[in-house]
């Protein structure tokens, strides 16, 4: 058990046992082993609920003990601190993955894997997600930040999400409600999480789908440093400028900081290349943001979301 954990949870501990399977419920479990990162400390609770009535009296439940929450995907966007995170890690990925077509309708939950939900629709004959057959993020995660590439958003092809808050509340949102902009959505103002995403693709050629998802995907492998570690794109896309020629005009590619380096491949892309711990992540980021403001008067912002106490 967490030493982090007291005498005061254990109530909270019961009810959690008594909602949730024992396989669905870990204390102290290591957030380095559910991110893309491979980085981060131990969660005080690591739940894993099987269905959307489990997952709002979860919500309910964790409120109700003040214990924090934070939802996690695959972990795809995420660095965790090397203390870990004082709460309940809920995770959605694995239990809310079905995905059901009905014409050019895809309705999928929200813990699906985009490259599975991109082989789904090309199955399906079904035009317009390509461009996030490489994305490793989840669906709601996607929505929930307008995630993009290759000239394609979820804007384009998402129509209506179900979504649920910290309160175990249930709400519908339509496209117009949404407010998508570059990654953002009104999922962030309102602190609502996807569950299941009603998205409205074109009828397409099979042969055609794939061959551009094959050039999305290796034009990705070429640029992408896919061989480390990391959780992507590092910083937003600065108006008028990218992120990635900013970093590399200012002589920092290859720069590490222990095992934290920026990527040779794409400098865009901090990369674990080792073992790397949050800290030498964070001080380096710190270090790409001084330096490029310092020779270009940029202020990149972090991509990045940073889980726990630094």
């Amino acid at each position: 058990m967490s030493e982090y954990i007291n005498k005061t949870d254990s109530l909270f501990l019961d009810k959690l046992n008594k909602l949730l399977n024992e396989d669905q419920v870990r204390i102290n479990e290591r957030m380095k082993d559910h991110t893309t990162f491979k980085i981060g400390g131990p969660c005080d609770y690591f739940l894993t609920p099987s269905s959307l009535d489990e997952l709002s009296q979860l919500l309910v439940l964790c409120k109700e003990h003040k214990i924090e929450v934070f939802v996690l995907g695959n972990g795809s966007n995420l660095l965790v601190t090397d203390k870990g995170y004082r709460g309940a890690v809920i995770q959605v990925f694995k239990n809310f993955n079905q995905v059901t077509i009905e014409g050019n309708t895809i309705i999928a939950g929200a813990g699906i894997l985009l490259v599975a939900l991109a082989s789904v629709a090309a199955k399906g004959k079904l035009t317009g997600l390509e461009f996030a057959s490489g994305i490793p993020g989840t669906l709601g995660g996607a929505v929930y930040m307008n995630a993009g590439a290759y000239g394609g958003e979820m804007k384009q092809v998402v129509t209506k999400v179900t979504a649920i808050n910290l309160n175990g509340e249930v709400k519908v949102f339509n496209r117009n409600e949404l407010d998508f902009d570059y990654r953002h959505s009104a999922l962030q103002d309102k602190h609502f999480i996807a569950i299941e995403v009603e998205l409205e693709l074109k009828e397409g050629d099979i042969k055609s789908i794939k061959e551009l998802m094959f050039d999305f995907n290796s034009r990705r492998k070429d640029k992408q440093p896919l061989e480390f570690p990391s959780a992507g794109s590092t910083f937003k896309r600065p108006e008028g400028y990218y992120a990635g020629k900013l970093i590399m005009d200012s002589g920092l590619k290859g720069y590490r900081i222990g095992d934290a380096m920026v990527s040779d491949k794409h400098c865009g892309f901090v990369v674990n290349n080792g073992d790397a711990t949050f800290n030498e992540v964070y001080e380096l980021i710190q270090h790409i943001q001084k330096t490029v403001f310092e020779q270009y008067g940029v202020t990149l912002q972090r991509e990045v979301k940073i889980l726990g106490d630094i």
